[in-house]
């Protein structure tokens, strides 16, 4: 990890947790964890395209409540073998926050004790439910250069693009594009302009589509042959 540094929080009618840093929600305030089905799952057409040694990448890892979604969904696919699940992160937060946050969805709480666990030893490495979890910690635009793996599926949920611009940019997306298998796909909560150009730059077919809850559009895609 290239730096020490904790998420900042502030809680939100005490069950949402804001990052100060970006004055942004972690997730939805309408319900995170059908956002993050609809944005996450469903964008990157899961969990229809599950198969043994599946990778999942994120940028963003939060709360974890993508993670524990992605069990969910696995495990309902009948938990297709070696599948992956790694996830960037430059601003981990305590396991007081993460669990603190997940009381807001006990579908995904229930799941969560091997996370909460494994997180509170300070582990970055870990088994949930037979789902194998990596969490690398630091700046995705230093961390993601450095990695070997390939993504079959990327969600990218960084905070707000105009609170967070770092996390959108050209030279990211082009390295997620170029972490991508062939075939590979990522899905966004974001419809904005510049980042759905930065992809298209990178390599994607890039499609807006429906949007979860207030949010008219989203983005979707993959990569080009």
């Amino acid at each position: 990890m290239k730096q020490d540094q904790t998420a900042e929080l502030e809680w939100k009618d005490g069950a949402i947790p804001v990052a100060t840093r970006f004055d942004d929600p972690y997730f939805s305030l309408e319900n995170g964890l059908d956002e993050t089905r609809h944005v996450f799952l469903a964008g990157n057409d899961l969990p229809a395209r599950f198969r043994p040694g599946f990778h999942i990448a994120e940028l963003g890892f939060g709360t974890g409540l993508n993670m524990l979604a992605t069990v969910m969904a696995w495990q309902g696919a009948g938990a297709p073998e070696n599948t992956r699940f790694t996830s960037f992160e430059a601003y981990p937060m305590a396991v007081e926050d993460i669990a603190r946050a997940l009381e807001a969805f006990p579908e995904a709480r229930a799941l969560a004790d091997p996370f909460l666990t494994a997180w509170g030893q300070g582990k970055r490495v870990f088994d949930v439910h037979g789902l194998a979890v990596e969490v690398i910690e630091g700046d995705a635009r230093e961390e993601l250069s450095h990695w070997s793996g390939g993504a079959d599926a990327w969600f990218l949920d960084g905070f707000s693009p105009a609170k967070n611009p770092e996390l959108w940019g050209e030279e990211l997306m082009a390295d997620v594009a170029r972490h991508t298998n062939p075939n590979g796909t990522f899905a966004t909560y974001t419809a904005a302009g510049f980042v759905r150009r930065a992809l298209d730059a990178a390599g994607f077919a890039v499609e807006r589509s429906p949007g979860y809850g207030r949010k008219r559009h989203m983005s979707r895609g993959g990569l080009r042959l």
